[in-house]
């Protein structure tokens, strides 16, 4: 049932008041774990990690890789997303965004816009840097008439410090990694094979906006040096949490349908589907914690001396 969502006795009952209590926990845990772990009990170790924090938002992963390369990645992944999310709101109007797969594509759009503008200052610094540092090098040696070779590892004492941009980046990546998980996984082994059922005609454009955010981001990934602290579901928690709510505060005002079956509230089974999505969240985060190990314990042992990672 979507209709009666604005009357009072839609919103007044044990159904709603177990969903509004895994909702809230959800974001208190969450809200909790990022006071601990981001709070001012750790502003020493904020500042200890900073510089290093500032190269990972634009530093590959090996040496040998140059950060032209995931410069590139990132401005051809943006201008594809973004591509994709304007043609999809060409077609189907602003009322898309009332789904969790565009709030998630959107996120991951940002994402790689931020991205690219970070790759692109941090790729103005490196070689700035690696030109003064051959400068002066080749100014050291030239009794000696020797080269040095240089990687970009050498210079890195020169840049900026990491600001609110490099930890805004960071939360984000954190964050689209589980949900990118949590919504493809749900399309394709709840929503697809449901629509398949009903003989639903499924275009390019729906599978493509519940597949290509993941490719992209796993191709990110394995070049980016991003680490993947577990601590950081809380904000995977935060983003979902805003959904419903946002979703509550809608139905609450204009009777519309849902967008997904199992956030209806006067279903009996909604305290189920409600705990049970957000238990999802974590082997969602998991599975992508287990893909940023994984590269870690590969990358490590074959490429073990350009390998620059902190797991």
């Amino acid at each position: 049932m979507t209709t009666g969502t604005t009357m009072l006795s839609y919103w007044l009952n044990w159904r709603v008041l177990l969903c509004v209590i895994w909702v809230l926990a959800s974001l208190v845990i969450a809200s909790f774990l990022i006071w601990k772990y981001e709070g001012t009990n750790y502003s020493k170790y904020k500042r200890r990690d900073t510089q290093q924090d500032g190269n990972e938002t634009w530093k590959p992963c090996l040496s040998e890789v140059h950060p032209s390369w995931l410069l590139a990645f990132r401005i051809f992944a943006f201008c594809f997303l973004l591509s994709m999310l304007i043609a999809d709101v060409v077609i189907y109007g602003v009322l898309m965004f009332n789904y969790y797969t565009q709030w998630t594509f959107t996120l991951v759009t940002i994402y790689f816009g931020l991205g690219s503008l970070l790759s692109i200052c941090g790729w103005y610094q490196y070689h700035k840097s690696v030109k003064d540092f051959n400068v002066d090098t080749m100014s050291l040696d030239a009794e000696q008439e020797s080269y040095v070779s240089l990687t970009y590892d050498h210079p890195t004492n020169t840049l900026p410090p990491a600001g609110i941009w490099s930890y805004a980046f960071q939360v984000i990546f954190q964050m689209n990694a589980g949900a990118v998980v949590l919504t493809d996984c749900i399309y394709w082994s709840i929503i697809f094979p449901f629509l398949a059922i009903k003989d639903y005609d499924v275009n390019f454009l729906t599978i493509s906006l519940h597949s290509v955010n993941a490719i992209f981001l796993l191709g990110d990934t394995v070049l980016n040096s991003l680490r993947f602290p577990w601590f950081r579901i809380s904000y995977f928690f935060l983003w979902t949490g805003i959904f419903v709510i946002f979703q509550w505060i809608i139905h609450a005002s204009i009777s519309i349908r849902w967008p997904y079956p199992f956030l209806d509230l006067s279903s009996p089974s909604a305290p189920f589907w409600y705990l049970l999505i957000s238990l999802l969240h974590i082997p969602c985060y998991g599975i992508f914690a287990l893909i940023v190990e994984m590269k870690h314990y590969l990358l490590s042992r074959w490429f073990p001396h350009s390998y620059q990672c902190s797991s």
